[in-house]
């Protein structure tokens, strides 16, 4: 397949990946070895790209390999124009083969650890001829990546209000108050909203949605923002063990329970009263991606596949 003006001399994508390697590399026998080419072929395509292109890409010493400003702007876009051309592909095998080949799923942290074996599950009963890759990341990586064209698919919080991504609700899921055994409020069932005015919260770090939804619970209890918020945890194992340890309580969400707590003698639980404060948990896609009937196949599975957790799973 070849790219450019009508008459003069067209790249072809074999010469962007070519350039690609190279540029990646920046020697020639790594970058040949790479992508399975000999290098002296290897060396006349990107040559045949710099005519094509009219500019030149490298500076070749006899020691080295550099890119020129030129080479290193269009790197970039070689790079770009290469991804787009595999997801294309991509794209048409799903069409073809629906339920088949590579898909790259994004996972936040404060969800991956308790409904991946839910997932993982799913997919090797149902669709074992998928290729299922897991990536876990914080919320605004995984919309990069969507957007990008790095993943295919998120399983996050929701709502994400971002243009151009279609949500697919899977399920609702109530927070609990974990608290140490002896806190006042341990092993109660009908907390109100309004003990999280004053309480030591410990929360998780900048970046991670969880936090972010706990503070808009407590806000809506009516807490302000100058009320004391201890934040020391990048992750909810250890804000559980510095709950256990009395630094503080926190918010978790019920899928978390188990696995967080299960032989902790120093933590105890607590239960809102009705209605609790809660999360939602969806797949989020590329709005008009090619794979959209193949991604709300798997969203209503997922919903079916959820029911033995304490959520309450999407209408």
């Amino acid at each position: 397949m070849a790219v450019g003006n009508r008459g003069a001399k067209q790249a072809t994508l074999a010469q962007l990946r070519a350039f690609a390697a190279v540029a990646e590399h920046l020697h020639f026998r790594d970058a040949a070895a790479a992508i399975g080419m000999s290098q002296p072929a290897l060396s006349g395509a990107v040559s045949a790209l710099e005519e094509a292109l009219g500019v030149q890409l490298l500076e070749r010493t006899t020691r080295k390999v550099l890119l020129s400003p030129a080479g290193e702007r269009i790197a970039a876009r070689a790079r770009t124009v290469l991804d787009a051309m595999g997801g294309l592909l991509e794209e048409a095998e799903a069409v073809r083969a629906p339920f088949t080949g590579i898909m790259r799923l994004g996972v936040i942290p404060t969800v991956a650890p308790y409904l991946l074996p839910t997932v993982l599950g799913l997919f090797h009963r149902r669709y074992p001829r998928m290729d299922l890759q897991v990536h876990e990341e914080q919320t605004s990586s995984l919309l990069e990546g969507l957007a990008g064209g790095r993943l295919d698919l998120l399983l996050l919080a929701v709502p994400l209000g971002v243009p151009g991504v279609t949500e697919l609700p899977l399920f609702d899921e109530d927070f609990v108050l974990l608290a140490p055994r002896e806190h006042p409020l341990a092993g109660r069932r009908d907390i109100p909203r309004e003990e999280l005015r004053d309480l030591r919260l410990l929360l998780l770090d900048e970046g991670h949605c969880l936090r972010d939804q706990a503070l808009d619970i407590c806000r809506e209890a009516g807490r302000t923002d100058g009320a004391a918020v201890t934040t020391t945890a990048a992750g909810l194992s250890t804000l559980v063990q510095l709950v256990a340890g009395g630094l503080g309580v926190t918010l978790l969400p019920r899928t978390a329970l188990r696995l967080e707590t299960t032989r902790n003698e120093y933590l105890a639980t607590g239960y809102f009263a009705e209605p609790a404060p809660s999360r939602r948990i969806a797949l989020a896609m590329r709005t008009g991606t090619a794979r959209q009937e193949e991604f709300r196949a798997i969203a209503a599975a997922l919903r079916e596949a959820v029911r033995p957790l304490p959520v309450w799973p999407a209408e």
